[in-house]
């Protein structure tokens, strides 16, 4: 999944998101809205991910 579709599905993933990364807050989601940039760095902040690590979890996750 890209950026862009990232942006447009991300209400309907949004759940999904929090199930995929528990520790991941409403107030994280509501942060992220969409942007795989803030999501890629909450990623990182919350599970101590380097950025690859994130990136990679992110591909897993939305194939």
């Amino acid at each position: 999944m890209n950026n862009i579709i990232l942006e447009g599905k991300w209400k309907k993933i949004r759940g999904q998101a929090k199930e995929w990364w528990g520790k991941l807050t409403d107030d994280d989601l509501e942060k992220i809205d969409g942007k795989y940039d803030k999501l890629i760095g909450t990623l990182q902040e919350k599970y101590g991910y380097t950025l690859e690590q994130a990136e990679e979890e992110y591909k897993k996750r939305t194939k």
